[in-house]
C-alpha cells in the first residue's frame, strides 16, 4: 500500500498532509466543522487615513481599506452579512457562521457606536465567532474593556495589523505607528483577558526589507505567542500609491519563489500552536498590477506544501521560545 503524506506528517496539528496549523483545522476542532467567514465593512476609517497621525493610508491599503469582498458601506451591518451570505452560499455548505469586520479600523470609533455595529450581529442565528479586524493604537480603554465582555460570549478574535516590526520600514508604507505602538496595544488585549484571540497580520514583500528583516518580523511576533497570524504578499493593487510607485518603475515585486520560501521558513520559526489564518492574502483581481503569479493562489500554496515536505519542515521545527 503506497505511504501518504498525511500519514508520515511529523506535525501535530493537523489531519492532512499540512505540515503547518490550518485555518481550517482550527475551525473544526473549535466549531465541529467548516464555518462561513463573512467580509463586513461598517464604515470606518484609520487614523492615517483622517490625519490623526498622517493622511493617505498605507501605500498599499485599497480606498476600501481591505473591505473589497465586503458589501456596500452604505448598507445596514445586517443587510451586508445577508448578502455576502447569499453570495458565498454556493461554495460554502455551512450553518456557521463568522461576521468579519475587515475594511479599515474597526475599533476606530466611539464606543456607543463600534457596540451598534457588532451588537447588531453577534447575536444572529448560526453566529459562532466574531472576528475584528483593528490597529494596535487604536484600542481606548472603554473598547478594550467591551472587547473583552463580549470575549466572555462569544470566540472573538482581535485581527491586529503589524504587518513588520521595523519602525523604518513602517515609516516607508506609512503605517503610522512603530513596533512599541504594537507591543502596547497588544499586551493591553492579552491584559483584559485570556479569552481575547489574537491573530497577528505580516506581509512579505514590502519595500526596503529584505527576506532577513521579513524573518526577524516573524521571530519577534512568534515570542509574543499570538493566537493565530496571517501571512500576506504584497499586492500591488491599481489606485494606490505603491501602484503609482510601480508603473514609476520604483517597486519590484517578490518572485514566487522568493514568496515560498520565505513562507516555508516562517512557518517553522511560528510556535506550534499558533494558528496560521492564511498563507497568501488575495488582491481585487481586477485592480491587481502585480504580482502577475498572485493570481495563482492554489499553486502558491501547493508549492509551500511541496517545499516543506521536500526538506521535511513543519511549523514550530526552529521555533525558540525566549
Amino acid at each position: 500500500m503506497k505511504i501518504k503524506q498525511k500519514d508520515i506528517n511529523p506535525y501535530p496539528n493537523s489531519d492532512s498532509n499540512k505540515r503547518y496549523y490550518t485555518y481550517d483545522y482550527y475551525l473544526r476542532q473549535t466549531f465541529g466543522g467548516k464555518c462561513m467567514k463573512i467580509p463586513l465593512d461598517a464604515g470606518f476609517t484609520c487614523p492615517n487615513i483622517d490625519g490623526k497621525c498622517s493622511v493617505g493610508g498605507c501605500i498599499y491599503c485599497s480606498p476600501r481599506g481591505s473591505g473589497d469582498f465586503a458589501a456596500d458601506a452604505v448598507l445596514p451591518i445586517e443587510e451586508q452579512f445577508e448578502i455576502v451570505k447569499a453570495q458565498l452560499s454556493s461554495k460554502w455548505k455551512t450553518d456557521r457562521y463568522i461576521p468579519y469586520f475587515q475594511a479599515h479600523t474597526n475599533t476606530y470609533a466611539p464606543l456607543e457606536v463600534i457596540r451598534a455595529k457588532v451588537e447588531a450581529i453577534a447575536g444572529k442565528e448560526g453566529v459562532v465567532g466574531v472576528n475584528i479586524a483593528t490597529r494596535a493604537d487604536c484600542l481606548e480603554d472603554d473598547v478594550v474593556e467591551y472587547l473583552a465582555s463580549l470575549a466572555e460570549r462569544t470566540v472573538l478574535t482581535v485581527e491586529l495589523g503589524l504587518q513588520t516590526v521595523h519602525d523604518s520600514v513602517a515609516f516607508a508604507i506609512n503605517r503610522g505607528h512603530t513596533f512599541a505602538d504594537f507591543l502596547e496595544g497588544y499586551a493591553k488585549l492579552r491584559k483584559a483577558s485570556d479569552k481575547i484571540k489574537i491573530c497577528v497580520h505580516l506581509i512579505f514583500g514590502l519595500p526596503e526589507e529584505n527576506r532577513e528583516m521579513m524573518l526577524e518580523s516573524v521571530r519577534e511576533v512568534a515570542r509574543l505567542m499570538p493566537d493565530q497570524v496571517k501571512f500576506h504578499l504584497l499586492h500591488v493593487i491599481r489606485g494606490t500609491r505603491l501602484g503609482e510607485i510601480y508603473l514609476e518603475g520604483g517597486y519590484e515585486p517578490l518572485e514566487m519563489d522568493e514568496y515560498v520560501d520565505t513562507v516555508a521558513e516562517a512557518l517553522t520559526l511560528l510556535p506550534p500552536d499558533t494558528v496560521v489564518g492564511r498563507l497568501t492574502g488575495d488582491g481585487m483581481q481586477s485592480e491587481l498590477l502585480a504580482p502577475e503569479w498572485s493570481r495563482k493562489k492554489t499553486v502558491v500554496i501547493n508549492n509551500i506544501d511541496k517545499k516543506m515536505f521536500s526538506e521535511d519542515l513543519w511549523q514550530g521545527k526552529f521555533f525558540e521560545n525566549g
